[in-house]
C-alpha cells in the first residue's frame, strides 16, 4: 500500500479550503436572503444562480481543488484528467442550484422541499467529490472503503440539507456570518472524511502518467475563483436592498407632495410603524424646505 499525504504542504491547504468555504457559504447565504425579498421572476433567477455560483462553485468545489493540492502519493506523479475536473465543477453547481431552486422558490411544505433538496444536493456534493477523485491519474489502482464511504455521503447530505435550512431563516449579518463558519466546517469534513476512504496500491508497470498537473491548473481555476468572488460581491453591494427601495420611493412621494403631484407621505419612524399625519409640514430655513439644503437622509422621516 502506497504512503499518502493529505497535507503536504502543512496547515496551508486545509486553511485556505476552509476559508474558500466559508467565503463561499457567506456569499450564497447573503443571496439567498436577497432571493426571498425579490419581487420578480428575473431577480429571483439572478439571485439563484450567484447563490449557487457562490455556495456550488466557490464554496465547495474550489474548497475541493484547493484541498487537493495538498495531497500526494509516495512513489508516483498525480495529473488531472481535465475533463472530468471540469465535470466535478459542472455537477457541484448543477446539484446545489436544483437544490437551492427546490427549497427557496416553492410556497408550500417548506420541510419536505428542504429534505428533498438537501438530498439531491448532498448526493451531487458527494457525486462531486468522487468526479474529481475519479479525474485523478497515477502509477496505481485506487480504492476506497465502504464505510468512510458511506459516512461521507451522509455527511454530504446533512450538511447541504442544513444549509437549505439557513437559507430559508438567516437574515441578520452576525446569523449570516455564524452559519457560514459551521457550513465551512461540514464541507472540509465531507471531503476529509471521503479521502480518509481511499488507499492507493501501487503498479510500477503503468507508463507514463498523462494529464494537467494540479499546479498547471492552479492559474486559471484561481483567476476564475477571484473574478468569480469579486463579481459577487460587487452584485451584493450595488443591488438596490428593500431598505434603499423604500427610501427612493419616501423620497419622490415626498418631493411630488411638495410640487403638489400626490399626497403627502406617511411619517415613518425608522423600523417602525408608520406614525399619524401632522397638520403642517415643516418649512426649512428661509422658506426653504426640509429638502432644500440636501442635507435630508431616508433615516431623518423618523426625527421629522
Amino acid at each position: 500500500m502506497a504512503q499518502i499525504h493529505h497535507f503536504e504542504y502543512g496547515a496551508l491547504t486545509p486553511t485556505v479550503s476552509y476559508i474558500l468555504s466559508v467565503l463561499g457559504s457567506l456569499l450564497g447565504l447573503t443571496s439567498a436572503v436577497r432571493l426571498r425579498s425579490a419581487k420578480t421572476g428575473g431577480e429571483r433567477f439572478w439571485w439563484l444562480t450567484l447563490a449557487a455560483v457562490a455556495i456550488g462553485a466557490t464554496g465547495i468545489w474550489s474548497m475541493h481543488f484547493v484541498a487537493m493540492m495538498g495531497f500526494d502519493v509516495d512513489g508516483t506523479p498525480i495529473r488531472y484528467d481535465i475533463g472530468l475536473t471540469v465535470a466535478s465543477a459542472v455537477i457541484a453547481l448543477v446539484s446545489v442550484g436544483a437544490g437551492l431552486s427546490i427549497a427557496l422558490l416553492g410556497r408550500t411544505a417548506s420541510t419536505v422541499r428542504i429534505l428533498i433538496g438537501g438530498v439531491l444536493a448532498g448526493l451531487g456534493v458527494a457525486a462531486m467529490h468522487y468526479t474529481g477523485m475519479a479525474a485523478m491519474e497515477l502509477r496505481g489502482q485506487i480504492h476506497y472503503a465502504g464505510r468512510e464511504v458511506i459516512a461521507s455521503i451522509a455527511i454530504a447530505v446533512v450538511a447541504a440539507t442544513v444549509a437549505l435550512w439557513l437559507t430559508l431563516v438567516v437574515t441578520k449579518p452576525i446569523a449570516i456570518f455564524a452559519s457560514a463558519l459551521v457550513m465551512g466546517i461540514a464541507v472540509n469534513g465531507m471531503h476529509f472524511t471521503g479521502m480518509l476512504a481511499m488507499s492507493v496500491v501501487p503498479e510500477n508497470q503503468f507508463g507514463s502518467v498523462e494529464g494537467a498537473t494540479a499546479a498547471g491548473l492552479l492559474v486559471p481555476v484561481g483567476a476564475a475563483v477571484v473574478f468569480a468572488i469579486i463579481g459577487m460581491g460587487y452584485a451584493l453591494v450595488s443591488a438596490p436592498t428593500e431598505e434603499d427601495r423604500a427610501a427612493a420611493e419616501y423620497l419622490k412621494a415626498r418631493i411630488d407632495h411638495r410640487q403638489g403631484q400626490g399626497p403627502a407621505p406617511a411619517q415613518v419612524p425608522f423600523g417602525g410603524q408608520p406614525a399619524p399625519q401632522q397638520q403642517q409640514q415643516p418649512q426649512g430655513r428661509a422658506g426653504r424646505t426640509t429638502l432644500g439644503d440636501g442635507s435630508w437622509t431616508y433615516r431623518d422621516r423618523g426625527r421629522q
